[in-house]
């Protein structure tokens, strides 16, 4: 059974640090398109961060900078370490693990999303 399991989520004032992290059972996210999205309320899920197989990270726009996708192989969990936060950046975050092949689906689990609150 495969299982994503987030944490680190809370509540930070604008300007300071968090970092939340997603550990990984019954798949591996070192040989997978690992990813963290972010929901706000009223709003879509978006793109915040992605890290393939090959290492390459892609993040969006106003988080660039700011935030960093890494991997842990041994402990299989992936981390968003996010700095200088701001109540822009308040949402749920959901880790993603997914893979392609030849363009088919062949496997997309999320974890359950933990609450990132930044006051101003």
């Amino acid at each position: 059974q495969v299982q994503l399991v987030e944490s680190g989520g809370g509540l930070v004032q604008a300007g300071s640090s968090l970092t939340v992290s997603c550990k990984a059972s019954g798949v591996s996210f070192s040989m997978s398109l690992a990813g963290w999205y972010r929901q706000a309320p009223g709003a879509q899920r978006e793109l915040v961060a992605s890290l393939n197989s090959n290492g390459d990270t892609n993040y969006e726009d106003s988080v660039r900078g700011r935030f960093t996708i890494s991997r842990d192989v041994a402990k299989n969990t992936i981390y968003l370490q996010m700095n200088d936060l701001k109540p822009d950046d308040t949402a749920v975050y959901y880790c993603r693990c997914a893979r392609n092949n030849w363009g088919i689906r062949e496997y997309e689990y999320w974890g359950q999303g933990t609450q990132v609150t930044v006051s101003s």
